[in-house]
Formats: C-alpha cells, sequence, structure tokens
C-alpha cells in the first residue's frame, strides 16, 4: 500500500492512497491541474485513478471534482445524502453510493459518521490485508464507541486543525470561532493530541497531523502539543509530520 496527501488545509484536501489493485483519491479540493502535477510527481497519471472517495460535500474537498470526473471519466463514492448536495455532479454516470462498508478490489473502507456542519460527513478505516490506515478530519469531536475500531492502526492521517489561543485571539468573526470550535466544527491540536493518546499502540507506525489552519496554527504549535501531550502520557512515540497545503508528503508504504 502507498498513501501520498496531495493536499491538507482550508484551500484544498486531497488523498491518494493505491494498492496491488486499485488507485483512488479521497477527496478533491484545490483544482484539476493541481491534483494532476501532483500526482505525475509520484508517477501516477490521472486517467488511472479508479476512484474518488468523498468524505463530505465542503468546497474544499470537492472543489476540483466536477472537472477531474468530466475530464477522466472516474467512478465517484459518495453517500446518498452527499449526492443530493452535489449540485455539480447531478448528472454524471458514474456515481457509487456508499453506506457503512466499502468494498474496493483487494481493499475494504469502514465508513465511520463524523460531527461536521455537513448533510452527511464521514471519516474512515482503510484495510488492506494486515496494513491499516485511519483518516480522520473535520469533526468536531470522536465519538467513544469508534475507539474500538480506530485503535492501534498503522497509519493515522489525522486533523489538528487550530491553536485555540490563535484562533479566539484571531481575525475571524466571533460566529466563525464559535463553528470552529464547537462539536460540529474541526479538531484543535489539543483534541488531537488527546484522542491519539487512546488510539495509537503498538502496531502504530506513522502520524500525519492534517488540516492545519493557515490563520489559526503553526506546524509548530501542532508539533509541540502533541509531543508534550504524549510526555505527559508517557508515550514515546516521533514518527508524526504535518501535511502541508500545496506539498505533497512523502509516500508512505
Amino acid at each position: 500500500m502507498r498513501v501520498v496527501v496531495l493536499a491538507s488545509g482550508s484551500d484544498g484536501n486531497s488523498t491518494y492512497i493505491e494498492t496491488e489493485e486499485v488507485k483512488f483519491l479521497i477527496d478533491l479540493g484545490k483544482n484539476a491541474k493541481y491534483i494532476k502535477e501532483k500526482l505525475e510527481t509520484i508517477n501516477v497519471l490521472p486517467q488511472d485513478i479508479d476512484y474518488i472517495l468523498i468524505s463530505h460535500t465542503h468546497k474544499d474537498h470537492t472543489s476540483a471534482l466536477k472537472t477531474f470526473v468530466n475530464r477522466y471519466k472516474t467512478k465517484v463514492l459518495l453517500s446518498q445524502q452527499m449526492f443530493y448536495d452535489l449540485e455539480d455532479i447531478k448528472d454524471y454516470d458514474n456515481i457509487v453510493i456508499y453506506e457503512d462498508d466499502i468494498y474496493l478490489k483487494d481493499i475494504k473502507i469502514k465508513s465511520i459518521k463524523s460531527s461536521h456542519d455537513a448533510p452527511d460527513a464521514r471519516n474512515f478505516l482503510i484495510q488492506y490485508k494486515e496494513h491499516s490506515v485511519v483518516y480522520v478530519t473535520d469533526t468536531g469531536y470522536i465519538n467513544r464507541k469508534y475507539f474500538n475500531i480506530l485503535k492501534d492502526k498503522e497509519v493515522y492521517l489525522f486533523e489538528s486543525n487550530h491553536d485555540i489561543e490563535m484562533l479566539m485571539n484571531g481575525p475571524y468573526p466571533k460566529w466563525l470561532k464559535t463553528r470552529v470550535v464547537g462539536s460540529l466544527g474541526h479538531l484543535s491540536n489539543k483534541d488531537s493530541a488527546f484522542y491519539l493518546t487512546k488510539l495509537i499502540g503498538p502496531n502504530t507506525q506513522k502520524i500525519v497531523l492534517m488540516h492545519l489552519s493557515h490563520v489559526n496554527n503553526t506546524e509548530e504549535k501542532a508539533m509541540e502539543m502533541i509531543s508534550d501531550t504524549f510526555l505527559e502520557y508517557d508515550i514515546e512515540f516521533k514518527d508524526i509530520k504535518c501535511a502541508k497545503r500545496s506539498e505533497i508528503t512523502e509516500v508512505l508504504s
């Protein structure tokens, strides 16, 4: 399995995952030109993408979708509520509606409900043979009932959206600050670090912090918070990176 975050942030999100039999993207933000160029840097042609899996319909996760699918005729996986909310692809033929479990050739994806202010929003557990990737972004909290499902996996792609102090003292209007910190908003650095203390285990190899706000966060603050929290909980884990807004991550194999 290969995993590469192509973009992560408020202006666009997309993650590439590949196994022996399938190539797919989680979300398609930014624009089609950007996605094409980033795929080609890892020797993947956009026409070779089998599926685009949509987590929710906010523009930073779907802005490139209409152009990309019109050009490459890629299958789009989304829930029924997402389909009704996406005017751009109402007449598109290659739609696959998913519910909880998704099977793509040699890969199994379990979708779980996230808590976000979209008509439907999902996070994912991706399983290939003995390997596993957890994808958690765009959620105000993680329901405790999902802890066992998400526990002790190999790779965590995990939202660490904002530093609470930066957000509260920053330029956002009051209503937007309330949205971001609310139960339908985004995980703060503090939230993210705490949840990860409950989830990572002996099998965990990599953590990638995702969806960092360019206004209300910095990589340094996100890394400092997770480092301090892990120290507080006596957790020794060092392989942690931050995904960037307009650069791909290393290829996680």
